[in-house]
């Protein structure tokens, strides 16, 4: 036989695609290599067409534009100026009127939280005498339901906020940019969890009466709150701001202890320093000024809010300022539940916190926080890896968010919805679990990762107003 026919003595492969003939080979001891590949966009035509619009014919536009958004959202320095009223500082909101997480809803849509925790804001504000009342109102839409985020209000977990209630306000020193956000409740019987009992009404009274005063003199006279300086410590000592942020909550305490000594606050300090949960509302609204700060870049397709109400997520571009592109709110999947409670028992994601990944914090900062690890069933090791594959769906690096245990490496910033469309690789949020029926309220944390249906809606609708915009030109 000749050379030409020569079987070869030993052969190795290389498998694109699925597993499967891979391990074949390997079990018939032949060399294979194995190449992760999927088609784009799980193969949709509708959507590799607007990739392929948004990669191709614009690309070096969306390129530009995006660079531009992460660049504003790094720029932006908020500042915690002031504690006020809601209904002093925030338009939308008046007498009769809610403001509760994630995008648009009516009564009859809401979750079993949520709308206990509307209940229990009906009551605290004194409309209603009772919580049969409350209902009646609420289902009658005597109360107004609006979006906190349409209105630069961003609530963690249900995320209801009424006229009386305080807020933190936040803006950007040299712009008009300014946000706000609850004070954060802190465990047990709250409105936050959707539990909305006796307890957690005393509590807003408390926040109403003492706490939200307190603070607004104190800032007052010591200066605002430098949040992401704060936060960016925090980030080193094993915080990584959404689900923990312990260690930072500790060095805000350390900046307000003088103040609140010098006016013989013991009652505001001790609430403070046994609410490990007190920075997150802070965290949340400097994030929301600084997702402000990249909206109207045009042709961006930088993701700027990720809200969830407990039925709908809703997704927003830098690109398309204000429009939502929304599906089924996700299931928090990567959990850990306390003893007696199973996944049947836990509500769909809620909450606008996820507005803190849009700023690389959060699910995007996971390697900085191995213990936040232990809820998905990890070590240090997996939380770093965590973190390297939401690098993969984002635009570029954070100057200000390094993390020492990943070789100072700053957290993946601007995430880019054309990337998760194609890799069908939705962001990691780090977040609690409610239950979902009966008012017991908090019954884990974990990891929610995001369906990627607004997304890729996101995508083909931002294709499309870029192919109108260009349409004169190309007639022409």
């Amino acid at each position: 036989m000749s050379a030409a026919g020569t079987l070869p003595v030993e052969i190795s492969a290389i498998n694109i695609g699925l597993p499967l003939f891979a391990e074949a080979l390997a079990a018939q001891d032949t060399p294979v290599t194995s190449v992760d590949w999927r088609p784009p966009a799980g193969g949709d035509e509708d959507a590799v067409a607007a990739l392929t619009a948004l990669w191709g014919r614009h690309g070096r536009s969306v390129r530009a534009a995006n660079e531009a958004a992460v660049q504003a959202i790094e720029g932006c320095q908020p500042q915690t100026i002031d504690v006020a009223r809601a209904g002093d500082v925030i338009d939308a909101l008046d007498d009769g009127v809610l403001l509760h997480s994630g995008p648009p809803i009516s009564w009859e849509r809401v979750c079993d939280p949520q709308r206990r925790a509307m209940v229990a804001a009906v009551l605290f504000e004194g409309w209603a005498g009772d919580r049969d009342g409350a209902r009646e109102l609420l289902a009658a839409g005597e109360v107004t339901l609006k979006s906190g985020t349409e209105h630069r209000h961003v609530g963690p977990m249900t995320g209801v906020c009424s006229p009386s209630m305080p807020v933190w306000v936040t803006d950007d020193p040299g712009s008009d940019r300014r946000a706000f956000s609850t004070l954060n409740e802190g465990p047990g019987d709250t409105l936050w969890f959707g539990v909305g009992g006796d307890e957690a009404i005393e509590r807003l009274r408390f926040f109403r009466d003492h706490l939200g005063p307190s603070l607004s003199r104190l800032l007052a006279g010591e200066g605002p709150i430098d949040v992401f300086s704060l936060a960016a410590q925090g980030v080193n000592m094993g915080d990584e701001l959404h689900m923990r942020s312990q260690a930072t909550g500790n060095l805000l305490l350390r900046d307000l202890a003088g103040g609140l000594a010098a006016a013989g606050d013991e009652r505001s300090a001790r609430f403070i320093a046994t609410n490990h949960h007190f920075f997150l509302t802070l965290t949340m609204g400097a994030a929301k000024v600084a997702a402000m700060a990249a909206e109207g870049t045009d042709a961006s397709s930088v993701v700027t809010a990720i809200a969830r109400n407990g039925t709908d997520v809703g997704v927003q571009l830098a690109g398309l300022p204000g429009r939502w592109f929304q599906s089924d709110a996700a299931r928090v999947e990567d959990a850990l539940l306390r003893d007696g409670f199973s996944a049947r028992d836990a509500a769909p994601d809620i909450g606008d916190s996820a507005i803190i990944e849009c700023v690389g914090l959060g699910g995007m900062a996971l390697g900085a926080s191995p213990a936040v690890a232990a809820f998905f069933g990890g070590d240090a090791a997996l939380a770093r890896q965590r973190t390297e594959i939401m690098r993969g769906i984002c635009v570029g690096a954070s100057r200000r968010f390094r993390v020492a245990n990943m070789s100072g490496a700053g957290t993946p910033v601007g995430i880019d919805a054309r990337l998760v469309s194609e890799l069908e690789l939705t962001p990691q949020i780090t977040t609690g679990v409610l239950h979902a029926s009966s008012g017991a309220g908090q019954i884990g944390a974990g990891v929610a990762h995001q369906p990627v249906a607004p997304f890729r809606a996101a995508v083909a609708a931002l294709a499309r107003e870029l192919d109108e915009c260009d349409a004169p030109v190309r007639d022409g």
